[in-house]
């Protein structure tokens, strides 16, 4: 790989003003400086330095977003705030992007990513990666909607939606409310908020929790975001 793509990639700059570094002698190649700015370094074994400081070289790039309600899953936005908006500028890559989309009212776990070929076997339908959700209800989930979703449902405009596991984890007969679980293996639009309301109900919170083997993590906070480790990097490409 050419030194000036390895450090704009590692975004020390454009790969203009990195070329300008580069002449400047402010690049050093296992400890000597180059100012060839066509100079071929492999990523895995050379260390390449800017100032004295060593630049690793990370081609694929995955954060954990606990997303909050009122901001959109893209990459731009001219109006709304997108999950993009909540990196910090250190982290900001013009290559990440959401990895399928949960709607603006949805909390939970969205993964941004710059890794394309992960992004596609996590959404194709042909893969029914799991996807985890907490919802709350507004009526009573019954062990009957249990098995209505563990059968497959019938949404409106006669869509029809692949089975789920419907947990229930609550339900207040008083106030007519229920707290549930439901693990979906697809992503049509507004699914859960559809296959509830296949049976009579109607969510007023959702949250996703899961994302095949790697669940949100409970120290993230709505808007805070972190790196996936490598076990849960690993788990996800075996999703």
């Amino acid at each position: 790989m050419r030194l000036d793509k390895y450090l704009a990639d590692m975004q020390i700059g454009s790969r203009k003003e990195v070329k300008g570094y580069i002449k400047k002698g402010w690049v050093q190649v296992n400890g000597i400086t180059v100012k060839q700015d066509k100079y071929q370094v492999q990523p895995e074994a050379d260390t390449v330095s800017y100032q004295g400081v060593e630049v690793r070289y990370q081609k694929y790039f995955y954060y954990m977003l606990n997303k909050p309600s009122g901001v959109i899953s893209a990459t731009t936005d001219k109006q709304q705030k997108t999950v993009i908006d909540l990196l910090q500028p250190t982290d900001f890559r013009p290559d990440l992007f959401p990895v399928g989309r949960l709607d603006k009212d949805t909390e939970g776990f969205v993964l941004l990513s710059n890794d394309g070929e992960l992004a596609h076997e996590l959404l194709s339908p042909k893969k029914h990666v799991a996807k985890e959700y907490f919802a709350k209800v507004s009526g009573v989930m019954t062990k009957e909607d249990v098995v209505a979703f563990a059968k497959g449902l019938t949404l409106d405009q006669g869509e029809v939606a692949l089975p789920g596991k419907l947990q229930i984890l609550k339900v207040d007969e008083v106030k007519e409310t229920s707290e549930i679980s439901l693990v979906i293996s697809e992503g049509k639009f507004h699914q859960v908020k559809r296959m509830v309301q296949a049976v009579g109900k109607k969510v007023t919170y959702l949250r996703r929790d899961r994302i095949g083997a790697v669940c949100l993590d409970s120290e993230l906070k709505l808007g805070d975001y972190r790196p996936l480790t490598k076990k849960e990097i690993i788990a996800l490409s075996k999703s």
